[in-house]
């Protein structure tokens, strides 16, 4: 059997960065090694239990010590691990735990890009300037990291986030231009949230936070979790509480399968929907 001791991957540098990645996973092959694969995908389609999303995790990352080139593996190693701080985990320790799990995992999926690889290898570009050379094959794991980046870094405070915007920004601009549909309309999604919760003096524009939810909208109605983000960061942010109500009862109305594929991601925007309504008085206090 051979070990996966260390996955080695340390995004920039500091006191206050994602730590390298390891895992100690035991790699398996041939029929074990399919076996492995269809076990990790069963455990994924239940992911909406967390201790199916752990066993799913856990069988991906056996997948990875047999190949560490499998894109499949990887991403779903980070769409997991960000999906289980988003989702799951409810204590922020616990989120940014796995959220940093997330950003290792899905350093070594843009790794499988050649070209992304040598332009950080010159030493005269980072992760933002590099971001020009990703394909429409990088696109799934560009998307989740700079979304897992984004989450984490916001929950290391606004030191970080601020470090760390230029490497967010340029990833996601580039997964817009090479899919702005993927995910439900992700890229607009992405930036509706970013222009709205950004502080005044990096640039925060309600208006324009306004527009690109309900771009993301037009293209993608049924994403929960849209409907959730435009309510708790712009309902929230103009002191619109009837619009923050409207949003949340009409996220919490719908049935959890209205889009079958990502009816875990919605049951858990339903729970951060009751969460917001419960809490409301603290989003407008006056």
């Amino acid at each position: 059997m051979r070990h996966l001791a260390l996955l080695t991957l340390i995004l920039g540098c500091g006191s206050k960065d994602p730590a390298a990645i390891s895992s100690t996973a035991t790699a398996v092959a041939g029929d074990a090694a399919a076996t492995l694969r269809s076990e990790a995908e069963a455990a994924w389609n239940n992911r909406s239990d967390k201790a199916q999303l752990q066993a799913s995790l856990q069988k991906y990352e056996q997948i990875v010590a047999g190949d560490p080139k499998d894109r499949d593996a990887l991403y779903h190693l980070l769409r997991g691990y960000y999906f289980m701080g988003d989702g799951h985990e409810t204590e922020k320790d616990a989120k940014l735990a796995v959220w940093e799990k997330a950003i290792g995992w899905g350093k070594l999926c843009l790794a499988l890009n050649t070209d992304y690889t040598a332009l950080l290898a010159k030493g005269d570009e980072d992760e933002a300037t590099a971001a020009r050379a990703f394909t429409k094959d990088d696109v799934p794991c560009a998307y989740w990291i700079s979304s897992a980046l984004g989450k984490w870094a916001k929950g290391s405070g606004i030191t970080v986030t601020l470090r760390h915007l230029p490497t967010v920004k340029a990833v996601m601009t580039r997964v817009g231009e090479l899919d702005p549909s993927y995910f439900y309309n992700g890229p607009d999604r992405y930036w509706g949230a970013y222009y709205g919760a950004i502080p005044s003096f990096a640039g925060q524009d309600l208006p324009k936070s306004k527009e690109m939810f309900d771009k993301s909208l037009a293209a993608a109605p049924n994403y929960l979790g849209t409907t959730v983000l435009l309510a708790e960061i712009w309902a929230a942010k103009t002191g619109n509480r009837a619009e923050f109500e409207r949003a949340l009862n009409w996220v919490i109305a719908q049935p959890a399968d209205v889009i079958p594929e990502v009816k875990a991601e919605a049951e858990a925007e339903q729970r951060k929907a009751k969460a917001l309504l419960a809490n409301i008085d603290e989003y407008f206090a006056n």
